[in-house]
């Protein structure tokens, strides 16, 4: 884990410099959750844009510095619901131009068909620990839930993948 402490306090301050090398070390995580999480890579560079815009514009309100990638995750994880209740009252018919596109690459159609399956949180949870490297508190603490709640839910759904692709 990185200490934000030093660029977070200088962000706090003003200093965007600080604030573009905090991004820079978490663009990818914010990036890969959005796309594993949404399926589209449209919505997952709009998702990871209006977090960056937000935590930039509140990052003042921040307390722990050393919180700042929990904090930021939290954020996206926001957007990531905002965008998925999208999907469900957007009316527009999909056709070729408007139909999801994968950049994430899948070994196998199986795996991706599998994955496609599970809910949105499980999806968010899944790829926040094996995509981003996070451990099952601080999944906790971005999605609202308890440690042990991630943990157990995380083995079920790693259990039902197992189960699917065997």
């Amino acid at each position: 884990m990185n200490d934000f402490s030093t660029d977070v306090k200088l962000a706090q301050t003003g200093d965007s410099q600080a604030f573009s090398r905090l991004y820079a070390l978490v663009y990818k995580d914010l990036y890969h959750i959005a796309l594993y999480s949404l399926r589209n890579s449209h919505d997952a560079c709009d998702a990871v844009s209006e977090t960056v815009l937000d935590a930039f514009c509140s990052i003042g309100k921040l307390r722990d510095e050393k919180a700042f990638r929990s904090w930021i995750m939290k954020i996206l994880s926001a957007k990531i619901k905002q965008k998925q209740r999208e999907y469900f009252t957007d009316t527009t018919e999909l056709n070729e131009e408007t139909s999801p596109e994968y950049d994430f690459f899948y070994e196998n159609i199986e795996l991706k068909e599998a994955v496609e399956k599970l809910d949105p949180q499980s999806r968010l949870i899944l790829s926040m620990a094996a995509l981003g490297g996070y451990t099952g508190d601080e999944i906790a603490a971005v999605c609202g839930l308890k440690s042990a709640t991630v943990r157990s839910r995380l083995a079920r759904i790693k259990q039902r993948l197992r189960l699917e692709l065997a």
